[in-house]
C-alpha cells in the first residue's frame, strides 16, 4: 500500500493552484496519505522567459511531465485541460476530469471599460490566436497585440500601460483570487473558449492500477463528456495550439450540446456552427461538429490561417 503520492505539475502560481485543487478533493478519499507537489518546468515555460515565441504543438507544456509520470518519477500529472494534446503517450492515461471551472474568458481592462465600450484604436493584448481572431471578429478596429508571461506579469504590464484591456481564462483569475480585477465576463456568443478551458486533466499510468482506483473517484462524469466532444472537435481539425479554433459543449442527461469555431487569422472570415446530439460516443458528437464545418470551407479557412 502506497504512503505518498508524487503530483506532477507545472511550477506557475495558476499551475500550483490547481495541483493543490486536486489535492484537496483527494483528501477526501484518502486523507492519511502524504501528498506533495513536484514542480517540473516544461519547454513550453523555457520558451515563455526567453525571446523565442513561436512554437508548434500542446505537448510544449505537457511533455516534461508525461516523461516524469512515465519514469514513475511522479504517480500523477495534473494539466490544464487546454494545454494537453489530443493524442496522449500510449501507457498513460486520463483517470480523472473533476468538475469544471468558469469556462469563460474575461476581459481586464485599465479603464473598467468593456470590450463595446472600448475607444477605437484601443489596445488589447492577448497570446491566443482564437481570442485574437474573435476580438478582432467582434471589433475590427482594436487593435491585437500579442502578449505573453504569467498572469501576474500581464496584469503589471495592463496597469503599466502596455495595454488597454487584456483577456484571460476566467477559471485561472479566479483560482489565483483576483476577480475583482474582471471587468466583463465575455458570453460564449462573443468569445467561444479554448478546447477543455476551465477543466483540470488528471493522468496517471494505465498500469498503477491503485493510483487509477483513488484518482478515478475525482471524475465528474458530464464535465468529461464535455470535454471529450471538444477534444474530438479539435482532433478530427488536426489542430494544434495555434490554430484558431473553439468549442464549448454543454451535457444535459444524455443530451450534449457542442458549439464550434473556425477563424482566420484576421477575423474576416468565420465559421461557427452547433450540434445537438444524444449520442453516447461524446468525441463523436464533436467529430460530427468538425465535419459539418469541413463541409462548408473549414479547411480553406483554416490552411490561410
Amino acid at each position: 500500500m502506497r504512503s505518498q503520492i508524487l503530483i506532477g505539475s507545472r511550477g506557475s502560481a495558476l499551475a500550483l493552484a490547481q495541483a493543490n485543487e486536486v489535492i484537496n478533493e483527494l483528501r477526501d478519499f484518502a486523507p492519511r496519505l502524504n501528498y506533495r507537489v513536484i514542480p517540473i518546468k516544461t519547454k513550453g515555460d523555457k520558451l515563455s522567459e526567453s525571446s523565442e515565441r513561436t512554437f508548434e504543438g500542446k505537448e510544449v507544456f505537457t511533455k516534461e511531465i508525461e516523461e516524469s509520470l512515465l519514469k514513475d518519477e511522479i504517480q500523477v500529472a495534473v494539466h490544464s485541460m487546454k494545454d494537453l494534446p489530443t493524442e496522449l503517450p500510449d501507457r498513460l492515461t486520463i483517470v480523472a476530469v473533476p468538475h469544471r471551472a468558469d469556462h469563460r474568458d474575461v476581459l481586464i481592462s485599465r479603464n473598467k471599460t468593456s470590450l463595446d465600450k472600448l475607444p477605437g484604436g484601443a489596445s488589447v493584448g492577448t497570446s491566443s490566436p482564437r481570442r485574437r481572431t474573435q476580438l478582432l471578429a467582434a471589433r475590427s478596429d482594436l487593435r491585437v497585440l500579442e502578449m505573453h508571461g504569467n498572469v501576474d506579469k500581464r496584469l503589471r504590464r495592463l496597469d503599466g500601460g502596455d495595454y488597454d484591456a487584456i483577456v484571460l481564462a476566467s477559471a485561472g483569475v479566479k483560482r489565483l483570487g483576483l476577480e475583482k480585477r474582471v471587468t466583463e465576463f465575455l458570453s460564449v456568443k462573443t468569445m467561444l473558449p479554448a478546447i477543455g478551458q476551465g477543466a483540470i486533466a488528471i493522468e496517471a499510468r494505465k498500469d498503477d492500477a491503485e493510483t487509477m482506483e483513488l484518482v478515478s473517484r475525482l471524475d465528474d462524469k458530464s464535465t468529461r463528456r464535455a470535454v471529450e466532444a471538444e477534444r474530438g472537435f479539435a482532433r478530427k481539425l488536426g489542430a494544434n495550439c495555434r490554430t484558431p479554433i473553439a468549442a464549448y459543449a454543454k451535457v444535459d442527461g444524455d443530451k450534449i450540446t457542442i458549439d464550434g469555431m473556425v477563424s482566420s487569422a484576421d477575423g474576416r472570415m468565420l465559421l461557427r456552427g452547433q450540434i445537438i446530439s444524444t449520442n453516447s460516443k461524446a468525441e463523436k458528437v464533436g467529430e460530427e461538429l468538425a465535419e459539418s464545418l469541413l463541409g462548408k470551407g473549414a479547411q480553406l479557412i483554416l490552411e490561410a490561417a
